[in-house]
């Protein structure tokens, strides 16, 4: 009997063929036949499973934030059985810095698709673009939760600082990216402003928040589309 095809194995064998071309080449200058080549199938299979090259380009980057979602899941795990919310935070905040060939991928595609989108009509329109950022939305949620616990300084305002440290590890992980700084001088400026708010490293370990409210964070930035942390700075939505 003829093998039956798997198409979620199919389309992200594909999205990744998407990912490797266009980590040579650019997010710009990468057509469907150089990804149909790169994954070893015909174009029209690809065309099959991708109507257009901007869906092709949606389905690949929403690929790579599922990635980069369960990176920052390991490193939560990491932390320990009940991280409070800065261990959170900072899982998410500096595994977004581009210091291995994955992170490097993605910060790039990621930016390239953001960039590439203000001009092409097309890529704007994809959901990529439009869809609410989950990862302010979880910054926020984990600050309000430290605040609640009387963890941050006071005066803070987790919405405004959580949109800051969006766009300082932005910026930082394209410092990174194109050498102006390294990896430890990037996660010691982001620790920093993490300092600055809030009150005490060590208070964290005794009031640290219990429950699915802190651990759950995790879950939702890799099981949310559009997982950022790394892309220019846009307007709250």
């Amino acid at each position: 009997m003829p093998r039956r095809v798997d198409h979620t194995e199919r389309r992200t064998e594909i999205a990744e063929a998407l990912v490797r071309a266009a980590g040579r080449v650019g997010l710009h200058a990468v057509g469907m036949r150089d990804v149909a080549a790169e994954a070893g199938v015909s174009l029209r299979l690809v065309q099959y499973y991708f109507e257009s090259k901007e869906k092709l380009l949606l389905f690949g980057l929403q690929h790579l934030a599922a990635g980069f979602g369960e990176r920052v899941s390991a490193r939560v795990r990491a932390a320990g059985d009940d991280p409070g919310p800065r261990a959170v935070i900072e899982a998410l905040l500096t595994a977004a810095l581009p210091v291995d060939e994955e992170s490097r991928l993605f910060h790039h595609l990621y930016t390239s698709y953001a960039v590439l989108s203000v001009t092409d009509e097309a890529l704007a329109a994809q959901p990529f673009i439009k869809d609410p950022d989950a990862a302010e939305a979880t910054l926020t949620a984990l600050l309000r939760q430290a605040a609640d616990a009387g963890l941050l300084r006071a005066g803070t305002d987790p919405r405004a600082e959580a949109v800051g440290l969006l766009a300082m590890s932005a910026g930082l992980g394209t410092g990174v990216l194109v050498g102006q700084r390294d990896a430890r001088s990037a996660t010691a400026v982001l620790r920093y402003h993490l300092d600055r708010i809030f009150r005490d490293r060590r208070a964290e370990g005794a009031e640290g928040l219990r429950g699915p409210g802190t651990a759950g964070a995790s879950v939702s930035i890799a099981g949310r589309r559009g997982v950022p942390g790394v892309r220019p700075a846009r307007p709250s939505r």
